[in-house]
């Protein structure tokens, strides 16, 4: 009687196992690079505002009018001021007077001397994020 054994070799089988656990490895880290970056783009699309503005200074009252001239659209409670080393009080701007800030609006800053350097400054709604827009 002819009684034929199965093969029982089982070397194959390691480099198998071997090329399917580096393939899940490779997919795994695929999938975490690309959550990173697509992370990241979400941020660089909420970046500041682009907007001008214009400054003229009168030396007789020492004021600074400064005027949106063109760019984006901001809204007033995220735009602020800062010249000298200190933020600027609300007793010395007269506020944009509207909610948003536009081209052609203005405001007028008092007590400005000349050398003085003063500052547009953009902070987001959340306060992550903070820019100076223009500077005079």
């Amino acid at each position: 009687m002819n009684v034929k054994k199965l093969v029982t070799d089982d070397d194959a089988v390691s480099p198998v196992i071997g090329v399917i656990l580096m393939v899940a490895i490779t997919v795994i880290l695929a999938a975490v690079i690309a959550t990173f970056v697509l992370g990241l783009g979400e941020q660089i699309s909420s970046t500041a505002p682009q907007a001008s503005f214009e400054y003229d200074f009168n030396s007789s009252s020492n004021n600074l009018t400064i005027t949106h001239t063109g760019g984006d659209t901001l809204d007033n409670s995220t735009v602020s001021f800062n010249y000298g080393n200190s933020s600027a009080s609300p007793a010395i701007v007269k506020h944009w007077g509207t909610d948003s800030i536009g081209a052609g609006n203005s405001v007028v800053i008092e007590n400005v001397y000349q050398g003085d350097t003063v500052q547009v400054i953009w902070k987001s709604g959340d306060g992550d994020q903070t820019s100076i827009l223009s500077e005079w």
